[in-house]
């Protein structure tokens, strides 16, 4: 039986997700396929949303016009923000969710969706035809031998591609949380021509929560008043939303011993693992192997939901064989009588090269085919739904006939990403670190709709409704900076004691707030008692004209950087360059540019084994080029 549709996404995780709603929304009749329509959403790892750069990037999702930050809110029963010892740029919200009420929440969101189809069926063929302009997609096939003819299909495939899960010495074919593997998938993309690799991940073990003292371990409560992630959200998310407690545990010798004697009977150490895992994440085998002088390590005891006493201990994802968990377990204080639930293990699954890609996410071998998530090397829910969003946006812009959507390093972390991807391809499953930008300070949460709130309604995500509460909270963040940099206050006896205690110097003379604001131990909070012409201000609005004020030479010295690397991303590469044939660069360059085919020269500096004397050489080619030598 043959079905027929506009665009195919392939897996219903935090990619698919995203994917198949932004083009549905954008008004295409949009199929999403998934192994188990009870795992749509799921959270197989850390029942989260955000962290260190990743909060960022739900933020920019939620601009764009995205689900991720709107169901996070709801399904939210802690929240708090990381790094506030530290500079704006890396403040990053974080919330523990309720796992199974996330799910219900997103699957019921997919349903409501009059585009969209949810089809519970695996995919195990890409269907293709060669054209004049080469092989595109014309349709996939399920496992059951049904045909969906489609002009566009997304890959949002997780870590289901062939998967092999790990426990000691034991290894068998699943995917996670027990369930089935995708076969065939990964035969057909090699039959197609595209480079797959293998990573690996893992996951901790979950325990009762009535077998751990928790009274023992030090208590880890949410923050008062949080900010939400969607500004959909905003007026309905209140203090309530910290139902629970996490908790901290350490590692000791005894654990140490224990895992140290037995790192042989580990599938990480043991041989069986052949895909490469995430450095940034590793197993509590690995930490201990790379980090040997240290005497502990920092575990976080986090609840899995309101309804359910599973408990998640982040930190201590391992592919030990089962009596060494239990044993690992019960060495940490407060879990002598721990009782696992679900057993940690390593997971192998194939990806694509990401280098296959441009940065639309569409294949370069076959047109229309795209990919997101996992799939594409990354590791991470929120770098998934990142990936979906602009995967589902240009599938549904390109079947539109529309320009496609291509976000810039210095407009998002979402951009860095893809760009990172693309450009210098994944060795080893990507994880987004604030780091990651050499523009943290213009890329900050507080700023995200300011940056990528324009573009999401441009495509048709954002609505009418929110566009103009984003115009109305830009006005007032640009009318509160005017009047702090306008306002002089004068040397009164209370403001110097307000100095005094706050450990600021007291004024001699007129000051502008601006200026008072500009010194660190000062905030826009404390100076409130200064400031009696204050209007009431949403807390987006007050934090964010806060932080402009405070970095503001700082962001003019980044966005002078900005300016210089959009010149060089204006000089265009034609598609048609021989990079091989061009006299003076190097053979590793041309061998790179050669696979990469960069778009632009911005593009080609990032490339690894590019360096400043080969883009030299590009710049003369162009120039030489243009004047038709």
């Amino acid at each position: 039986m043959n079905h027929r549709t506009q665009i195919v996404v392939i897996g219903a995780g935090h990619a698919g997700i995203e994917a198949a709603l932004a083009s549905a929304r954008m008004g295409l009749d949009t199929v999403l396929f998934t192994i188990n329509l009870d795992a749509v959403g799921n959270m197989p790892c850390n029942p989260s949303i955000g962290g260190t750069a990743k909060g960022h990037l739900v933020y920019e999702i939620d601009a764009l016009g995205g689900e991720m930050g709107r169901a996070a809110d709801r399904a939210t029963i802690q929240s708090r923000t990381l790094n506030l010892g530290k500079g704006a740029a890396v403040h990053s919200k974080r919330v523990q969710a309720d796992r199974a009420e996330y799910k219900r929440i997103m699957k019921q969101t997919l349903e409501g969706e009059k585009n969209l189809r949810l089809v519970q069926a695996e995919i195990v063929d890409i269907l293709t035809e060669d054209t004049e302009d080469g092989v595109r997609v014309c349709g996939v096939k399920t496992h059951l031998g049904e045909v969906w003819e489609c002009t566009r299909a997304i890959i949002a495939s997780g870590t289901f591609l062939e998967s092999k899960i790990f426990v000691g010495d034991k290894v068998y074919s699943a995917g996670p949380d027990g369930m089935m593997p995708a076969r065939g998938l990964s035969d057909a993309l090699r039959r197609l021509g595209l480079r797959l690799q293998r990573f690996k991940t893992g996951t901790p073990a979950r325990v009762h929560r009535r077998s751990i003292d928790l009274s023992v371990l030090e208590e880890q409560r949410g923050e008062e008043s949080p900010m939400p992630y969607s500004a959909d959200t905003d007026g309905r998310y209140g203090e309530s939303v910290n139902k629970v407690s996490c908790h901290v545990v350490y590692t000791n010798s005894e654990t140490h011993r224990i895992i140290n004697e037995n790192l042989s009977r580990s599938a990480m150490y043991s041989g069986n693992i052949q895909g490469e895992g995430p450095r940034y994440c590793p197993s509590i085998e690995t930490k201990l192997v790379r980090f040997a002088d240290k005497e502990r390590h920092q575990l976080f005891v986090e609840p899995c939901g309101l309804d359910t006493d599973e408990m998640y201990i982040q930190g201590f994802s391992t592919s030990m064989p089962t009596d060494v968990q239990y044993a690992m377990l019960r060495s940490l204080k407060g879990f002598e009588k721990a009782e696992i639930m679900r057993y940690a293990y390593a997971i192998e699954y194939d990806c694509i090269d990401p280098t296959e890609m441009y940065p639309t996410l569409e294949m370069k071998r076959v047109s229309g085919l795209y990919g997101a998530g996992q799939f594409n090397g990354t590791s991470g829910y929120e770098e998934a739904a990142a990936q979906g969003l602009v995967a589902g946006i240009n599938a549904a812009l390109c079947q539109l006939g529309r320009e496609p959507m291509i976000l810039s390093r210095s407009s998002s972390y979402i951009g860095t990403l893809i760009d990172d991807l693309v450009t210098k391809g994944a060795k080893e499953p990507y994880r987004m670190m604030t780091s990651r930008s050499e523009y943290r300070l213009l890329l900050r949460q507080d700023n995200a709709e300011e940056r990528l709130t324009e573009i999401g309604y441009k495509v048709g995500l954002v609505t009418e409704e929110r566009y103009k509460a984003f115009l109305e909270r830009q006005a007032q963040v640009k009318s509160e900076i005017a009047r702090l940099e306008g306002t002089v206050v004068a040397p009164t006896e209370s403001l110097n004691r307000l100095l005094s205690e706050s450990g600021s110097t007291p004024i001699t003379t007129g000051a502008r707030l601006a200026e008072l604001l500009r010194r660190p131990e000062l905030t826009y909070e404390i100076l409130s008692a200064a400031d009696p012409d204050r209007p009431t201000l949403p807390e987006r609005v007050k934090q964010t004209a806060e932080i402009q004020v405070k970095y503001a030479g700082y962001i003019k010295r980044e966005l002078s950087e900005v300016e210089r690397h959009r010149k060089l991303e204006e000089k265009l590469l034609p598609p048609d360059i021989d990079y091989t044939a061009i006299k003076g660069l190097r053979l590793e360059a041309a061998e790179k540019l050669e696979k990469i085919r960069p778009a632009n020269i911005g593009q080609a500096s990032g490339i690894s084994g590019v360096n400043p004397a080969d883009i030299s050489v590009l710049l003369i080619y162009l120039e030489g080029r243009r004047a038709g030598k």
